[in-house]
C-alpha cells in the first residue's frame, strides 16, 4: 500500500470508530458539570470558564480562591471580588443558599458550618486577579465540616486541588 492509501484507510477507520463512540458532551457527568457551571454563572455573576476556582485545606480551615485566567479581564475580576465579599458575609451569617443552588444539593459540612457559625471566621482578601475567602476556626468539629465542604467543592469543580 502506498502512504496515501494508508492514510486514507486510517482516516476512514478512525472516523468509523469515533462515529459510534459517545462524545464527551454525551456523558451524564459532563452534562451535570455543565449545568453546575451554568447555575454558577447565574449565582456568582462571572464566567466559570474564564476563571479558576481553588479550594485549599488548611489546618485551621481553608480558602476559597477565584481568579481570572486573563489578567486583562477586569470585568470578571471585579465581579469575582464582589461575589467573594458577599459570600464571606453570607457564610458568616450561616447562609449557604448560593452553593446549595450552584450544586443543586446541600454540600457536605454545611449543616455543621451553620450550627457552628459563631465559631468560624470568614475573611475576604483581594488578590491581583480576583480574591479569596479565608475560613478559619479553632473548633475541631468546625474544621472537619469546613474540610468536607471544601473537598466537595474540589470534586464538583474538578480543580485538582489537594484533598
Amino acid at each position: 500500500m502506498t502512504p496515501l492509501v494508508l492514510v486514507a484507510a486510517f482516516t476512514l477507520a478512525f472516523q468509523q470508530d469515533t462515529a459510534t463512540k459517545p462524545k464527551v458532551q454525551d456523558c451524564p457527568m459532563h452534562d451535570a458539570h455543565s449545568q453546575m457551571n451554568e447555575r454558577g454563572e447565574r449565582a456568582m455573576g462571572f464566567s466559570q470558564t474564564t476563571t479558576t476556582h481553588h479550594f485549599l485545606l488548611k489546618p485551621d480551615g481553608g480558602v476559597i480562591q477565584v481568579e481570572v485566567k486573563d489578567a486583562k479581564d477586569k470585568e470578571n475580576r471585579d465581579n469575582i471580588r464582589t461575589h467573594l465579599r458577599h459570600i464571606a458575609k453570607l457564610f458568616a451569617e450561616g447562609d449557604f443558599d448560593i452553593p446549595m443552588f450552584v450544586h443543586d444539593s446541600v454540600p457536605p459540612g454545611v449543616t455543621e458550618m451553620k450550627q457552628l457559625q459563631e465559631r468560624i471566621h470568614y475573611t475576604f482578601e483581594e488578590k491581583p486577579n480576583g480574591g479569596c475567602v479565608i475560613i478559619a476556626t479553632a473548633d475541631k468539629r468546625a474544621i472537619d465540616a469546613i474540610h468536607r465542604f471544601l473537598r466537595f467543592q474540589i470534586q464538583e469543580h474538578h480543580t485538582g486541588d489537594s484533598q
